[in-house]
């Protein structure tokens, strides 16, 4: 007997599985999935690179409020690292990452290897038109266009009815909700609110790489978003000036810009002037030491 058949055998009294499934492979991951939906039932799907966190729980909570069935994709993908970045030293803990999963409560889990999801040979590529020209778009080129590619790929592995993504990537969220609305996915798209530790430090897999003082400082980005972001509440709506003292604050305190700025909602381009009615991003990204943090805050003004 496979796993798919414990699976699909071992059902408590409501004929939900009490065992949690895992996969690293495409045949049987779509086996799983489809018995499923003929079951009719409704797919919840939360893609990760692992070393799973709170934050990560968290869009595994909201994709079981949102469906009958939760799968989870646990895959480094080398397509979004550019060669000078962290792949090889990204944080890689399955057993873990699959303890958490059984915990909150998710169905399925995809695990696959790098040849199980490229050809060793890629004939075929992603493009993106300006949307990834600014923000982490225009200091990683190339990440997006990975990112694309593998979500583009797990889509149509999964064939999920939702997926749930969290807000600290906004950029990421509003590039792939595009590629669903012109790629014609049958998928609708949840975005998660960032989670934050006590401090205010938006949780992600890299702050592992921080150092203990780098941690304590770590929050700062984020004081510095809610800063500005008070200052446009109460009428600011030139805030370049505002921005480039607050990039000037920073660099006191040790930390490197990425980038700091507001940016549209739709186009993700700098807005230097806000007008009422519209949707904007205020976003940065900074470096502390050896390890990149990003952050946002959405406004409305």
């Amino acid at each position: 007997m496979n796993a798919a058949s414990v699976f699909f055998r071992v059902m408590n009294a409501f004929g939900k599985p009490i065992i949690m499934n895992v996969s690293d492979r495409i045949d049987e991951i779509r086996v799983d999935i489809s018995r499923l939906k003929s079951e009719g039932k409704r797919i919840g799907f939360v893609p990760t690179m692992g070393a799973l966190h709170s934050g990560h729980l968290g869009l595994i909570e909201l994709a079981k409020k949102n469906s009958d069935i939760v799968v989870v994709s646990i895959f480094v993908n080398p397509e979004q690292f550019g060669p000078n970045e962290d792949f090889d030293r990204y944080p890689r803990q399955l057993k873990d990452d699959l303890e958490k999963c059984r915990s909150a409560g998710v169905d399925l889990v995809f695990t696959p290897e790098r040849s199980e999801i490229y050809d060793e040979k890629k004939f075929l590529k992603i493009g993106i038109d300006k949307l990834s020209d600014h923000m982490c778009g225009g200091s990683r080129p190339g990440f997006f266009e990975g990112v694309l590619l593998v979500v583009n790929k797990l889509f149509n592995i999964v064939t999920p009815d939702i997926a749930v993504f969290g807000q600290k990537d906004i950029q990421q969220f509003q590039i792939i909700s595009k590629m669903v609305k012109e790629f014609n996915h049958p998928v609708e798209l949840i975005m998660a609110p960032i989670a934050r530790a006590n401090d205010g430090l938006a949780l992600s897999s890299r702050n592992a790489y921080l150092s203990d003082q780098e941690r304590k400082a770590a929050p700062g980005l984020y004081r510095c978003l809610q800063y500005i972001e008070k200052q446009i509440q109460s009428g600011v709506d030139t805030p370049k000036l505002l921005i480039e003292h607050q990039k000037g604050e920073l660099e006191a305190k040790g930390f490197k810009i990425d980038y700091l700025n507001v940016f549209d909602s739709k186009t993700l381009e700098p807005s230097e002037t806000l007008r009422e009615g519209n949707n904007y991003i205020l976003a940065g990204a900074i470096w502390l030491g050896k390890t990149r943090l990003i952050d946002n805050i959405l406004i409305e003004f």
